[in-house]
């Protein structure tokens, strides 16, 4: 017997995850992809007279949406760890469970920070760029970068992936690794991190890591202000949400030389277009949000997200309720 009807909300979805659903329930597979200008008012058309969603789009989960589904939605799940693509107001207010896939991606997460890292302080970019138009020099002074070893690495939101991003960096003979964020986190002391104000974070740190979740305070977080704060060797690294990040004022601070590169796997908008000015600078080195993007995690994002909504629909606690 079947719970119900599922609408997944574009065809990226894995098929680790629709297994799991095909044996329970009916999943409707909305057959366009998150980038494509007419996802947005396919889901708005598609959407009414379902029992659960699955949201694995970057399109906003809004009031209106959730009144096209109708009153018999139950659940939403996330392929994200992030919520902020879903007016959790509105859901509440509904009284719809809402789920999410946190945990399973920090490994992925982690390891594409550290390979941002190196690659923005160590000038990948410009390296490649020069040997590809055969402007590949020598000399002691040509492409040289930032030391890992001896270095302050700052990160901010020390959730399971900024964790798991120190536990990386730990082999790299950084001196010392601070953290800021709402309150102490236990894993701290084990780790060998310490608890600092956002300021001194950024006034100290020689790498500064991204890794808090979109907030109304976390919002262009790096600014203007903030980034004359930092040393001008300093490295940034995003991995978090593109719109912590005030673009056009890391644009000045790059060009100006204020810090001395970027490492960005999240950008805003997504996807970026190629004439983005920050595409441009040869010390900014961006990947087009791969964070999540193995095949393992993925895989498990999707079964997580099915299992929260199959749960759900049975009056079970969800494995990642929010």
């Amino acid at each position: 017997m079947s719970l119900g009807r599922v609408l997944i909300v574009n065809k990226s979805f894995p098929a680790a995850g629709l297994k799991l659903l095909k044996n329970n329930v009916e999943p409707v597979v909305l057959m366009n992809m998150d980038y494509e200008p007419q996802s947005l008012p396919d889901i708005k058309q598609s959407i009414k007279g379902f029992d659960a969603l699955i949201w694995n789009t970057k399109h906003k989960l809004t009031g209106e949406i959730l009144d096209l589904a109708g009153p018999q939605l139950k659940v939403v799940s996330t392929m994200s760890s992030g919520t902020d693509h879903i007016d959790i107001p509105e859901i509440k207010k509904r009284g719809i469970l809402l789920g999410n896939t946190p945990q399973v991606l920090d490994d992925a997460v982690a390891d594409i920070t550290v390979g941002l890292l190196i690659a923005a302080a160590r000038r990948f970019k410009e390296g490649v760029r020069e040997l590809e138009s055969g402007e590949w020099k020598y000399g002691v002074q040509w492409m040289v970068g930032q030391d890992i070893a001896g270095s302050t690495v700052g990160i901010v939101g020390f959730g399971g992936v900024g964790q798991a991003v120190l536990r990386r960096l730990r082999g790299f003979d950084v001196a010392k690794f601070i953290y800021s964020g709402r309150s102490d986190k236990p894993q701290a002391k084990g780790l060998g991190a310490e608890r600092v104000p956002i300021d001194q974070l950024l006034r100290e740190s020689d790498f500064v890591i991204l890794a808090c979740p979109l907030t109304q305070e976390t919002r262009h977080l790096i600014n203007a202000d903030t980034l004359k704060t930092m040393k001008n060797t300093a490295v940034v690294i995003n991995i978090a949400r593109g719109e912590i990040v005030d673009q056009d004022a890391l644009y000045t601070a790059l060009v100006e030389k204020q810090i001395f590169a970027a490492g960005l796997d999240v950008v805003t908008p997504e996807p970026l277009s190629k004439d983005h000015p920050l595409v441009s600078l040869p010390n900014c080195y961006i990947v087009p949000h791969l964070g999540s993007a193995t095949v393992d995690t993925r895989n498990k994002m999707a079964s997580i997200s099915a299992q929260n909504v199959l749960l759900a629909l049975q009056g079970k606690p969800m494995l990642f309720p929010c």
